[in-house]
């Protein structure tokens, strides 16, 4: 009795898991530069005092999807997107460099070039920075940054820095709680002068809304079967106490 009990509970639970990374990724459909985190669900042996005689269900998120986001243009000079493998080096929270695919920059109001949610963008020499005022900013290709001063003459702009832009191999980067990608070992990616980026146009999220739906819902019905099940044992546990007052 106890044994369909366990496994029912534990199901539920990882069932709720599941739909807490399907929700999560749903309601970032539409968040620029988006990776969809995996999920996967296996049997797990429960250890402790007496004999393992207990399994219980696991679920783990084992990577993200990396499939390349639908580019959104939007025809602004701050916007770019990474085209094929490759990374944008940003700074987190704590200083240290970290990867993403978000390429919706703004200057901030000292000159700092940042992602849309603040983080400074790391270039060749470390964040980059740019003198205002500006009149006209271009991204080149490559990565590079050039500019037009305010009050220079319309044919005049002056290469101020460079994006890093890095390619480390799909197995040797994770994501973060921040969403943010760093390198499993802890060491920084070298400049990788193969990647390019388009200006003017963002690379939208790669969650397939409809699929994401859809396993939801089987995730739900899951859930469901485990509260059924546990009902179950509960049941049969009266009818048994019943049975041994009888006798």
């Amino acid at each position: 009795m106890d044994h369909l009990l366990y496994i029912a509970m534990s199901g539920a639970k990882e069932n709720m898991n599941g739909i807490s990374i399907k929700a999560n990724n749903l309601a970032n459909s539409t968040t620029t530069g988006f990776k969809a985190d995996l999920e996967q669900a296996r049997a797990m042996q429960a250890f402790g005092e007496g004999l393992p005689t207990r399994v219980f269900s696991l679920t783990e998120r084992p990577g993200q999807n990396f499939d390349d986001g639908s580019f959104i243009i939007t025809e602004r000079e701050l916007d770019v997107a990474v085209q094929g493998k490759g990374w944008l080096s940003v700074q987190d929270a704590e200083g240290n460099e970290a990867y993403t695919r978000a390429g919706n920059l703004q200057l901030s109001p000292t000159g700092v070039l940042q992602t849309a949610s603040g983080l400074n963008v790391i270039g060749e020499d470390g964040p980059i920075q740019l003198p205002l005022p500006i009149a006209k900013m271009e991204i080149g290709g490559d990565g590079t940054i050039s500019i037009r001063p305010q009050g220079a003459p319309a044919n005049v702009m002056q290469d101020v820095g460079r994006l890093k832009l890095v390619k480390p191999e799909f197995e040797d980067i994770e994501k973060g709680t921040d969403g943010l990608f760093r390198r499993k070992d802890g060491e920084v990616a070298e400049l990788d002068a193969t990647v390019r980026v388009l200006s003017g146009a963002v690379e939208g999220s790669n969650v397939n809304a409809v699929g994401e739906m859809t396993q939801m819902i089987s995730l739900q019905r899951q859930f469901e079967v485990q509260v059924k099940m546990m009902k179950t044992a509960e049941e049969i546990d009266r009818q048994h106490n019943q049975i041994m007052r009888i006798i």
